[in-house]
């Protein structure tokens, strides 16, 4: 197992752990890997598309990726971007500004998730539910309800499998409730099917 982090030096239990700006994408000269991480960095990154290329690009066929990072489609964060215009976690960053630090600069939400790693070429994007509460306050479980519905009104007007488990997953509860977001895709190549089954996705309320 080899790891890279900007900041962190060598880590125990890792073949070797490399010091790099993943906003440059991986180095060049890593192997292919059966299973890749991103764990919460993405939100980090300027050129997260470039980094994603670069994650399945050195993925074996058939090989899986899993990327964790803050959720920005709960209700209240989405109420703190219609009163503020900035989600939680996710301050105005001016006077700030230092290149490679921890900042937090790309919120996400299921459906962005979605569209990046789609256009990556990996399939079976799948969200996976966290253990938190959700909703939190009871007053989110308002918020959140017209979503919910919106979803799964797109759901049985979808025309195909993938526009429709994208729609149940997008109305699940830990897409519009849940504070983080956990996903998993796989490399095609392998000799399993490139598809998921409405069946495998989250339940919703």
């Amino acid at each position: 197992m080899d790891g890279i982090d900007l900041y962190a030096g060598q880590t125990a239990g890792y073949r070797r752990f490399l010091a790099h700006d993943l906003d440059r994408g991986l180095p060049g000269d890593l192997p292919e890997y059966e299973l890749g991480v991103c764990c919460e960095g993405i939100e980090h990154l300027a050129n997260p598309g470039l980094l994603l290329d670069d994650f399945f690009a050195h993925l074996k066929p058939g090989g899986s990726f899993i990327v964790s990072t803050p959720n920005t489609w709960y209700p209240a964060a989405r109420l703190a971007y219609l009163l503020r215009g900035f989600f939680p976690s996710f301050p105005c960053l001016v006077g700030k500004i230092r290149n490679g630090s921890h900042m937090h600069i790309q919120p996400w939400t299921w459906p962005q998730l979605y569209l990046f790693l789609r256009l990556s070429g990996v399939v079976e994007i799948r969200l996976h539910n966290v253990n938190e509460p959700k909703p939190k306050h009871f007053l989110e479980r308002l918020v959140g309800l017209p979503l919910g519905l919106y979803c799964r009104a797109r759901e049985k007007k979808a025309t195909d499998t993938e526009e429709a488990v994208f729609w149940q997953i997008a109305g699940s509860t830990q897409s519009r409730y849940g504070r983080r977001l956990v996903v998993s895709a796989r490399k095609p190549g392998s000799s399993t099917p490139d598809t998921l089954n409405l069946e495998q996705v989250n339940d919703r309320e």
